[in-house]
């Protein structure tokens, strides 16, 4: 069956759902999600955005705080725009329905939260569920505007590209003429048709065997742009969240770090802080990286499976009030934060690279874009600045449609080949689910053991070795069984994660997210560069 729109959005979270908003007087916007609504992960973010807004910030200083983090890879010109956007895009939440916590003694003013790596207060949120409250706002707008077709439990399987309708392209650049989805729940594969297409699927969490991500983070925008012939860059900056709740009965629960940002302190399991001794100046406050990876040196240290965090000593009241939705989570598992330290672990949490966009999100496939987590801007750089994401997604689909105010009409009145419908073949039902969920392990325990916070060179080759039989059988599989939504993500999983490790061998020093025991030293004469990464590299 074809299915024709004006924009086709995968993915339905904070730049989705953004972009959908602010495309919709241009044409019909279908926006399509693995699952529903709240299953993505704008809708754990806990932490909130970060904006210059008190009285003792300024533009620059964050502009800087993000430079830093980045250590050395960021675009400065969009680290500019992202920055200086982002006042009006909170504003533009507000206008939407988002209520921004306001601060008690002056409720004219944000309530600024602190984070690692900012060297001031500009953290804008809705106590530790900003993104929860942010979700929510965006769907009911949409589901009120009657250009916007939100449909769930769509998986997007691969994007049509020109070039392998017709073999050939018309233009200078190859085009995406939009995509073949599968509906979940009745197995049925349909071609829907659109002029624009954009990726919104956030990153690849899923990829380690442990993530701070939902379960739907499996890298499927980056592995579907890559297999279309555009650029990917950076897959090796993957950023392992410091301080994810660890317990048997938590899966992936994210302890923010605006606990931090409050006071709380790390502990070893002899009670005693350790930060200091890996950042004597930021201490708690030091950026992600650093903190990932001084938790892991003191793991391997002692042989204990967590450390702690406490902020046992701030007042009840406050913790309650201020981190309502981690204490009443906690409290469930019989931790009472107000009164007992949290034990925690770092855990895969951001791409920091993704697919290579311009400034207006515009990948190098003609009508292809990309936005979010999925794409790379060079915003992040090596290391993402703690609440630089929700801001990025706003501020990118803003850009995305300023560009396509301007280019839309062209694509629509372009003419355009029509796609053949998805042929099954031969494929028979793939009834060995083990098939599925044994490499899928397989992959995240690799990856997780030879391609997570510490690296080395003969564990990168090791695990590039050991990846290429599974790439293999997932190939075969893909044309002799019927898809599933569970194989699609197989797939995307395992090509991100052959990405990952590629670049990550390319790489010859450690910066940011990426540290190598072998080039254990930043090299800015060598590798002051984008990884980047194209179909046919080897």
């Amino acid at each position: 069956m074809q299915v024709e729109t004006d924009f086709l959005i995968i993915g339905g979270g904070i730049a989705g759902l953004s972009l959908a908003l602010k495309v919709r007087r241009l044409g019909r916007v279908l926006v399509i999600a693995k699952k529903g609504g709240a299953d993505t992960a704008t809708n754990l973010a806990q932490g909130g955005i970060a904006c210059v807004m008190g009285p003792d910030d300024a533009f620059e200083l964050h502009e800087q705080d993000t430079l830093r983090a980045g250590d050395g890879l960021c675009h400065e010109d969009v680290v500019r725009l992202v920055v200086r956007q982002a006042p009006e895009r909170i504003r533009e939440l507000e206008t939407l329905g988002v209520r921004f916590t306001r601060d008690p003694a002056d409720p004219e003013r944000f309530d600024l939260g602190m984070e690692g790596g900012h060297s001031r207060r500009r953290i804008v949120h809705q106590n530790d569920f900003t993104g929860r409250a942010i979700q929510e706002a965006l769907l009911e707008r949409a589901a009120e505007a009657p250009e916007i077709r939100f449909e769930p439990y769509r998986v997007a399987v691969d994007l049509v590209v020109e070039s392998k309708v017709t073999g050939r392209r018309s233009g200078p650049r190859d085009r995406c003429l939009g995509a073949y989805v599968l509906d979940a729940r009745t197995g049925e594969i349909h071609v829907v048709r659109a002029p624009v297409t954009v990726l919104c699927t956030g990153g690849a969490g899923k990829v380690y065997l442990y993530t701070s991500n939902p379960d739907v983070a499996t890298g499927d925008g980056i592995a579907m742009a890559y297999r279309a012939g555009a650029r990917v860059a950076n897959p090796e900056f993957v950023q392992f969240h410091p301080t994810c709740l660890y317990h048997p009965k938590a899966k992936n629960f994210l302890i923010s770090e605006a606990l931090r940002g409050e006071g709380a302190v790390l502990l070893n399991h002899e009670g005693r802080a350790f930060m200091e001794a890996y950042d004597a100046e930021r201490g708690e406050l030091a950026s992600r990286d650093v903190v990932a990876r001084a938790i892991d040196l003191e793991l391997k240290k002692s042989g204990k499976e967590c450390v702690f965090l406490d902020i046992s000593h701030r007042p009840a009241d406050f913790i309650r009030e201020r981190f309502p939705n981690i204490h009443a989570f906690c409290l469930r598992l019989g931790i009472d934060i107000t009164r007992e330290p949290i034990p925690v672990v770092p855990a895969a949490h951001y791409m920091s690279g993704g697919v290579v966009t311009d400034s207006h999100g515009e990948t190098d496939i003609e009508g292809l874009f990309a936005v979010g987590e999925t794409a790379c801007t060079g915003l992040h750089g090596a290391n993402r600045l703690a609440s630089n994401s929700l801001l990025e997604g706003l501020v990118m689909a803003h850009q995305a449609a300023l560009r396509l105010d301007r280019v839309f009409p062209g694509l629509r009145d372009r003419p355009a080949p029509v796609p053949p419908e998805w042929e099954a073949g031969d494929a028979v039902d793939l009834d060995e689910a083990v098939l599925v969920s044994y490499n899928w392990d397989v992959i995240r325990r690799l990856m997780w053991s030879y391609v997570g916070i510490v690296r080395s060179d003969r564990r990168l080759a090791l695990a590039r070795k050991r990846l290429a039989p599974i790439l293999a059988e997932i190939d075969q599989h893909y044309w002799a069984y019927k898809l599933t939504s569970d194989f699609v993500e197989l797939r995307n999983l395992a090509h991100v994660a052959d990405l990952i490790v590629r670049a990550a061998g390319r790489r010859r020093e450690s910066r940011g997210g990426h540290f190598n025991k072998d080039h254990p030293h930043r090299d800015d004469w060598g590798w002051r560069r984008d990884t980047i990464l194209h179909r046919g590299d080897v």
